[in-house]
Order: C-alpha cells, then structure tokens, then sequence
C-alpha cells in the first residue's frame, strides 16, 4: 500500500468529527420503543423493578449518545436529555391516536396491537415522532440516523425535520418519501409511492420552506407527487393516484390524473 496515501487516510480519522455510535443508537431506538409500546418488546416484563430498570438503562444509552455529542450541542447532555424524555408523554399520546386512525381507516386491520406490531407506516411515523423531538431540540446526526433505520425497514422515508400533525395515517407505505420543510395538517392519509418533495433548488436556498403544505383530512392517493416550498393543499382536499402537483389547491378540491391524449399519426 501507498505510505501517503495510509498516511493521509489515518489524517482523516484524526481530523473526523465524532460520531454517535450507529449499533448504540439502533439500540436506544429499540428499547424506548419497547419502553413505549409492549407490541415492540420481545419479553414481557414481570415485575416493576425490572420496567424501571430497563427504562433506566436505557436512559443511560442516550446520555452516553449525546455526551459524545457534547461538543455539538448547545446545552448540556443531561439537560437535552431531560427536556427529551419530558416529552415522552405527549409522543406516546400522539402515536396512540396515530394508531387509533389507522385501525378506524383500515378495513383490513384487526386490532390496535395488529397496527403497532405490523404496520410499517405506524413503524416510520413512531420513528420519526423521535427524531423530530431529538432534531427541534438541536441533537446533530442522530435523528438522520433515526430516519434511515426507518427507512431501511420500511422503505418510507420521512426526515426528522418535517411537521406532521395528529392522527396521521399512512397506508401499505412503500416509497413515501416526506421531505425537510414539509408540514402536515390533522386527520392527513397518504398511500404508497407518494412523494412531498421540492422543486429543484439552489443550495443556497437550503434554509428555506421548500416542500409543500398539507392541511387537515386531506387524503393523498398512490403515487401522488406534490412538489415545492409555495405549494399548499387545502383542507378536505382529495388527491388522486399518479399526479402530479406542483401549484396550490383550495380547500375541498378533487384532483385526479388524467392521462395524455394520444397523438393523431400524420397522414
């Protein structure tokens, strides 16, 4: 081998900013998952000393997480984690009305424990609830992390920056993908292959709102795109398979694809 090419390699990792730990942090993932929902966990917990003691350590995995990341934050590990984990009732709360919409919307589900056990999109959106908490409240890297864990399990890919309200459903799930600046209403349901995506920007521009708006009980059908930062669909509003979207919508609005008309062959 090079010597300076190893050299200039082993340069690299000496300049590298410091990393949370990839298994770590699937591993805090999984056991507040558990911690928040029995349907996540692979054993059931016989007495409260040991419930307290799972949630006990794995508090410590996400101390350890953010103290490597102290450097990068703008208050101190033990107070980030605090403010996170206070906010853990209201995440539980959410995903248990996101999973309530889900069983009321799905013919095809049987039970509220089905839905946390089963369904990726409930899987994604629980993840993301996470992650969009660690991101609001400055945590670097992580919540990216978070995301593509969901992401690699579900094929739904929902960034840690976008705002999503209650009661969100998404059904089958596969190739959604929510971009940064997207913000979601209530009572919102979208199928599969759906993108939220932006308009082609300049980097620049990265700071910008430029993924669409998506108000209250608006359903999005399979394959919908919806594009850029000034886009807005309005409540009630139904969006049909495969269209394309790259303009407001008023409230209430019924936009379906329509495919192109053929071209007469010149005689």
């Amino acid at each position: 081998m090079n010597e300076d090419f190893l050299l200039a390699r082993f340069q690299d990792h000496q300049r590298a900013e410091k990393l949370p730990s990839p298994h770590l942090t699937e591993e805090w993932l999984n056991g507040l998952l558990q911690f928040l929902f029995p349907e996540f966990s692979p054993v059931k917990f016989s007495s409260d000393r040991g419930f307290r003691l799972h949630y006990q350590t794995n508090d410590l995995k996400l101390f350890t997480i953010l103290d490597g990341l102290s450097d990068q934050l703008t208050d101190p590990p033990a107070t980030v984690r605090d403010a996170f984990e206070a906010s853990l009732p209201a995440i539980h709360a959410s995903l248990a009305e996101d999973a309530a919409a889900i069983l009321a919307g799905d013919p095809a589900a049987r039970s509220k424990t089905e839905v946390i056990s089963t369904y990726p999109g409930f899987f994604a959106l629980a993840v993301h609830r996470i992650a969009h908490r660690l991101c609001r409240l400055g945590v670097p890297l992580v919540p990216r992390m978070l995301s593509e864990i969901a992401h690699r399990e579900t094929g739904i890919e929902i960034h840690p920056g976008a705002t999503i309200g209650r009661r969100f459903c998404i059904d089958h799930g596969t190739g959604v993908v929510i971009g940064e600046t997207v913000e979601i209403g209530n009572d919102v349901k979208m199928y599969q292959g759906v993108t939220l995506g932006a308009l082609s920007v300049r980097k620049d521009m990265a700071r910008t709102k430029r993924h669409p708006t998506i108000r209250d009980r608006v359903v999005i059908y399979a394959g919908a795109t919806i594009l850029g930062g000034d886009t807005v669909i309005g409540e009630d509003s139904i969006i049909g398979g495969n269209t394309w979207i790259v303009k407001s919508l008023p409230a209430g609005s019924r936009e379906y694809y329509q495919a192109p008309k053929p071209v007469s062959a010149a005689k």
